[in-house]
């Protein structure tokens, strides 16, 4: 019987699984992660920052997210250190839930006179009013993070194949599983975090083609506390333990913190999302629970963008960042993930970058 990642229904023995596995793809030889340290400048050379003033504005949650917006924050001080550049040469804005939008255009507007060029926008939240901004500055050169302006040739957006990184989170959680429920957990239930659900779900059924996918989503999609809000984390993470989810997966901003914290304390596991969250500093008390992490290169993305803005060569940027390019990855630290794990993984991997698997960005 074929199963959703292109393999065959069977069994595959893996020690405290309790699904009933298809057939996995085969890892292609000398194969390994994704998860690697960023790239060096496209050129080879470094970043010349004698003309650099580079400005940041950050979505909710800002540094200190242990996700997102901590990529974000990496890829720029990375920047800085090879790049040489003085703190006044150097930005960062942050923002507040749900505010206006009025707000985000003046953050912009501020760096852009204040003569940050480029500047990157941290977030599909800075859409509307880079439709507004970028025209009064045609010679700023704009990065968006997960989004496109359309028709606004000074705004580069910087985009992600999200759904590729979930499905092998969703690979990853089947195999740990001992009950074959798993758990989804949305920060905000918009179509971003519904690429991560699509990609988790498939994932998970392509490894185990009768696995139960719990979803919860912590706030609608007016209400975007659900980025940072820790507290409402834990409690819709206990709402799908309840049910019987002994692997979750939540891309949920800063409000992961929380999710991480009622896994622990229910015993079960966690799969990370965005960064390698087994090594961020604010997930170290909880960390133990985190098996593997989905990762969106953020920091890559910001590095690459800056790096090419330096040199005028905008178009040489991917159109989207994804598996293919180490746009999109996985990251394995905490040693819970064994070499056939990883096997199987690569395999799927290796499937969707050559096109044989087609990774839905909608559920």
């Amino acid at each position: 019987m074929k199963d959703p990642g292109g393999g065959t229904a069977g069994s595959t023995d893996v020690a405290g699984a309790g699904c009933e596995f298809a057939t996995p793809p085969s890892a292609p030889a000398g194969s390994s992660t994704s998860a690697t340290d960023g790239k060096t400048a496209a050129n080879g050379e470094k970043i010349d920052g004698s003309a650099l003033k580079i400005g940041l504005a950050y979505d909710i949650g800002g540094r200190g997210d242990a996700s997102f917006n901590d990529l974000a924050a990496a890829g720029f001080d990375r920047v800085i250190k090879e790049a040489g550049l003085a703190k006044e040469n150097t930005r960062e804005l942050s923002a507040a839930p749900n505010e206006d939008e009025s707000v985000k255009r003046s953050r912009l507007r501020q760096l852009a006179r204040e003569g940050f060029n480029p500047i990157v926008a941290v977030g599909f939240a800075y859409a509307e009013s880079l439709k507004v901004v970028a025209p009064e500055f045609p010679d700023v050169r704009f990065g968006l993070v997960d989004s496109a302006v359309e028709g606004a040739a000074n705004v580069t957006p910087l985009v992600f194949a999200e759904q590729e990184g979930a499905f092998l989170a969703g690979v990853v959680a089947a195999y740990q599983s001992r009950k074959c429920r798993v758990g989804f957990v949305g920060g905000v239930d918009i179509p971003l975090i519904h690429k991560f659900e699509a990609g988790y779900v498939q994932g998970a059924k392509a490894a185990a083609p009768k696995i139960v996918v719990e979803k919860k989503y912590i706030t609608p999609a007016t209400d975007f506390t659900g980025f940072q809000d820790p507290a409402k984390g834990l409690e819709t993470a206990k709402g799908l333990i309840d049910k019987g989810a002994d692997v979750l997966y939540p891309a949920a901003g800063a409000s992961g913190i929380g999710v991480f914290s009622a896994v622990k304390q229910a015993g079960v596991l966690a799969i990370g999302c965005d960064a390698d969250q087994y090594n961020q500093p604010a997930l170290a008390d909880t960390r133990d629970v985190i098996v593997a992490s989905s990762l969106k290169r953020v920091d890559v993305a910001v590095y690459d963008f800056v790096e090419a803005a330096a040199r005028n060569d905008l178009g040489s940027l991917p159109k989207v960042f994804d598996l293919k390019v180490d746009g999109i990855g996985y990251a394995t630290s905490g040693g819970r993930i064994d070499a056939k794990l990883q096997g199987i993984l690569e395999g799927f991997k290796a499937r969707i970058i050559e096109g044989a698997i087609k990774v839905a960005d909608k559920p």
